[in-house]
């Protein structure tokens, strides 16, 4: 039997951004477990978009934080850069802005900054873009985007810096329990034994938790985003989280252009095993061109380029739309963080840093109750939530200030 302060379980952003913290908090051996390759999962897959003009008090401040991270990580990881040359732009309707408005002085008291931008300013600062005259913009100057891929790979080599054991392609089976609570992890090639154990997995942790009793109400659905050829002339624009256009657009690695939409009247996906990998999802070409007929008129440019890479994944939610994030009452020294909706990337930078805070300190430093795994109901009304087959337009996704 092998021992370990703390075990994280998955090799995502967000378990990667707790072993990192957690190292540089000294936390002792920390080891790091993947059933496949490290960041293979949602992560690679991800758009990277971040802004902290959130729907909740508590989604506000910790994406504060976040961004906060992101721009020190960039100065400190050689091959990654956080871009936020340009902010990010949130696109409203006339419909959808009351509801946004009344966050306004929730991100005055905060020290949250916005700037409110209406379609002529949108046109004028950024020629690529044609908003219809109705539409309005809330930009966060703080926010920005991350290439996926430099990230992980950057964050995995710091974290093997600083002694983080990585072990790629070991699954873990199942968990070590004493009357003191969770104890460690059992994997194909033994048990490791630990004062700490994390699972920052995906929708697939139903099942994984399944022998502690665990449930969460949570469902996922396939999404899809996909990357443009570079056009002939390079183009400048922030990031938009595009609500009138039901998805989102950001400047790619090169000139290229990527574009996610959302597929409303998709039935859930239901992940039922452990072994479940992301590579198996595919989606029909129709989407794909649904994304340029979506887009072309707000990103005319999209008219000079072909779709060159396509990234399909899942997005997870929580019944109330908010991380599952934190400590488990009932089983001590088992933490979890699941569930970020749409932006588990963005979040990953402040939630493993209050991972690693729980462990270390006992406390955050941020009060994050609102997303405490014990916030729901009973597990007859979570199995209710859970059997229920619902599609993407019925649940309470929320993207960035986008609210269905």
């Amino acid at each position: 039997m092998k021992s370990s302060e703390v075990v994280i379980i998955g090799g995502g952003v967000i378990g990667l951004s707790t072993a990192y913290h957690l190292a540089c908090k000294r936390a002792g051996r920390i080891t790091l477990l993947d059933k496949g390759l490290v960041g293979d999962g949602s992560s690679s897959r991800a758009a990277g978009i971040t802004s902290g003009l959130l729907w909740s008090e508590t989604g506000v401040k910790t994406r504060k934080v976040g961004i906060e991270l992101f721009a020190r990580i960039s100065a400190e990881l050689p091959g990654y850069t956080y871009h936020n040359e340009h902010g990010c732009l949130n696109l409203l309707t006339p419909k959808s802005w009351p509801d946004i408005a009344k966050m306004l002085p929730t991100y005055n008291q905060l020290g949250a900054p916005y700037e409110i931008l209406r379609a002529r300013e949108i046109r004028r600062r950024w020629p690529v873009l044609n908003p219809v005259d109705e539409h309005i913009g809330l930009l966060d100057p703080t926010g920005g985007y991350s290439e996926p891929k430099e990230y992980i790979d950057a964050l995995a080599l710091r974290n093997r810096q600083l002694g983080v054991e990585i072990r790629e392609g070991e699954k873990v089976i199942g968990f070590r329990r004493s009357q003191k609570g969770i104890t460690g992890v059992h994997t194909h090639n033994g048990t490791i034994e630990a004062d700490a154990v994390v699972s920052t997995v995906h929708v697939w942790g139903l099942a994984l938790w399944k022998e502690l009793g665990l449930r969460f109400p949570m469902k996922s659905f396939v999404h899809q985003r996909y990357v443009t050829t570079p056009p002939p002339e390079r183009i400048g624009f922030p990031p938009v989280n595009a609500g009138p256009y039901n998805g989102y657009i950001r400047p790619a690695n090169n000139g290229r252009i990527l574009v996610g939409v959302g597929t409303p009247n998709r039935q859930e996906f239901r992940v039922k095993s452990t072994d479940f990998h992301m590579g198996k999802l595919s989606v029909p070409i129709q989407v794909r061109d649904e994304a340029r007929h979506r887009f072309i008129s707000f990103l005319p440019t999209l008219s000079q380029t072909r779709w060159e890479s396509q990234h399909v994944g899942l997005i997870c939610f929580s019944l109330d739309g908010e991380p599952i994030l934190g400590p488990v009452g009932h089983l001590p020294g088992f933490y979890v963080g699941t569930a970020f909706h749409s932006g588990g990337f963005s979040y990953n930078t402040v939630a493993g840093l209050l991972l690693a805070e729980l462990i270390i300190d006992g406390k955050t430093s941020i009060d994050i109750s609102a997303f405490s795994p014990d916030r729901f109901g009973n597990i007859e009304e979570i199995d209710c939530y859970l059997e229920k087959t619902l599609n993407e337009k019925d649940v309470g996704l929320r993207r960035q200030l986008r609210r269905h």
